[in-house]
């Protein structure tokens, strides 16, 4: 069909990338500050605020369970903003999804404890953590996507990177704001009343992301595609164009089953890295509450620091090489991850988590690519959403709930190194048997799997 619809996209200027990785990184950063700020606070005072009742590891285990909670939602936000995204644009759901985290996050700095509603208060926070996991699981696809269909393909992988600094940048801000004040704030004044500055400064935040966001065009590869799409359904009548959800399970089940392989060990990890380890370097460990957070303020500096040239290095040798390297690494370190934490030294515990960062990046750079180009345009955001969030559920959802209840039964890190080295084993398995797919070109929109039947031999044969 030779039209307009069919003319290649115009890439972005480099200026004008620079532009949408920098909405996209402050975005995430945000959402991912909003989020990691809740799993801080449930390791450090949810417990006491809203489950006083309880043993404190008890306690801590409840205060996890409604972190587990957010992850709950997650796929459903990536299914509802998977399907609009993929129909009405990338940016408006992004919009949407800073909104809603940044609404629920500063209506948590406002709850009641129980101490004043009761059992109240932990619905409350629970139904705030629900709103919280829905906004993520529909913004982490849309932030990825729009880098990675700006253009400059040869650089894909280190530019798509960028939105994936979010989450170490939002950990570093949640957790830089935590020791902060815990540092300036008596134990008991941060307990009464500190811990909400944290949740009330999200809306702040939330203004900044949103004035940068709007700021940025839609998706030049998304336009051609949904151009090629009206020029379809006027062709062929108004039900021609499948729902994207039914396209990505027709079409693509088998990425979508490696893409949530993928995620085992970089999402497990990740949580045991940074939430679980406040618990047990403070119970297990006999380290302050303020040593464990500025040992994990510091490594996810570094972390910040890597994940673009781990992003950079996919470029070179691809996605697979460098994200089993980091699948393989993340499970020969834990063992020797515990055995410094148990130290109890400083020195020790940065390099514990430092190192463990490191390789969680290997994983987590490359990933933003690696998952847009098992997809076609018009069902990618599903597709990457709903690989990347279902996948959540499993593994960083209750990964910080398993440590611990680990913790509380057998009294060692070694059950929690082994969980953590399962995964490792799982991750591998599954990016072991995807194919590469940083040679593939996101601009050739082929609208073959709206048009035919299409095997997952002949959709891996063709570019996405």
């Amino acid at each position: 069909m030779a039209s307009a619809a069919s003319a290649p996209p115009t890439p972005a200027t480099p200026g004008n990338l620079k532009r949408i990785v920098a909405a996209s990184l402050i975005g995430t950063t945000i959402e991912w500050y909003d989020f990691f700020l809740y799993g801080s606070a449930a390791a450090l005072v949810f417990n006491k605020l809203f489950f006083p009742d309880s043993d404190p590891l008890v306690g801590t285990l409840l205060s996890f369970l409604t972190y587990a909670v957010g992850f709950a939602a997650r796929p459903l936000g990536a299914l509802v903003f998977g399907h609009y995204g993929d129909r009405l644009g990338r940016k408006k759901l992004l919009v949407l999804s800073l909104l809603l985290m940044g609404g629920a996050t500063f209506a948590i700095g406002l709850l009641p404890t129980h101490a004043t509603v009761g059992s109240a208060a932990p619905v409350l926070l629970t139904a705030l953590r629900l709103v919280q996991g829905f906004a993520l699981g529909g913004e982490w696809g849309g932030a990825v996507l729009l880098v990675s269909e700006h253009g400059d393909a040869r650089r894909r992988g280190f530019w798509a990177s960028w939105p994936q600094t979010g989450a170490p940048a939002g950990q570093l801000l949640a957790t830089g704001v935590l020791s902060l004040l815990t540092a300036v704030l008596s134990d008991s004044a941060f307990t009464s009343w500190g811990w909400r500055i944290p949740f009330l400064l999200s809306g702040v935040l939330v203004m900044v992301g949103l004035w940068i966001r709007l700021s940025v065009d839609e998706s030049p590869v998304f336009k051609q595609a949904l151009a090629q799409a009206e020029a379809r359904k006027a062709e062929r009548g108004a039900d021609a164009e499948k729902l994207p959800i039914v396209s990505v399970l027709r079409h693509h089940w088998r990425d979508v089953l490696i893409a949530m392989g993928a995620r085992m060990a970089e999402n497990i990890s990740y949580y045991v890295i940074t939430a679980f380890i406040l618990v047990y370097a403070t119970t297990a460990a006999d380290v302050s509450k303020q040593t464990a957070l500025n040992a994990v303020l510091i490594a996810s500096a570094v972390h910040f620091a890597v994940i673009p040239l781990w992003g950079a290095l996919s470029d070179r040798i691809g996605r697979r090489p460098v994200y089993l390297l980091g699948a393989a690494g993340i499970g020969l370190w834990m063992f020797p991850f515990f055995s410094l934490i148990d130290t109890g030294s400083f020195g020790n515990l940065i390099l514990a988590i430092t190192v463990g960062l490191v390789l969680h990046g290997a994983m987590y750079a490359p990933q933003a690519a690696f998952f847009a180009e098992m997809f076609a345009t018009r069902m990618r955001y599903s597709g990457a959403s709903i690989g990347a969030q279902f996948a959540s559920v499993a593994a960083g959802a209750p990964a910080p709930l398993i440590a611990t209840a680990l913790l509380d039964d057998y009294d060692s890190s070694t059950p929690i190194a082994l969980y953590v080295i399962a995964a490792a084993v799982l991750t591998l398995i599954a990016v072991g048997v995807a194919k590469e797919t940083r040679d593939r070109d996101l601009a050739d929109v082929d609208s073959a799997a709206d048009a035919a039947p299409v095997t997952t031999e002949t959709a891996d044969a063709r570019t996405v």
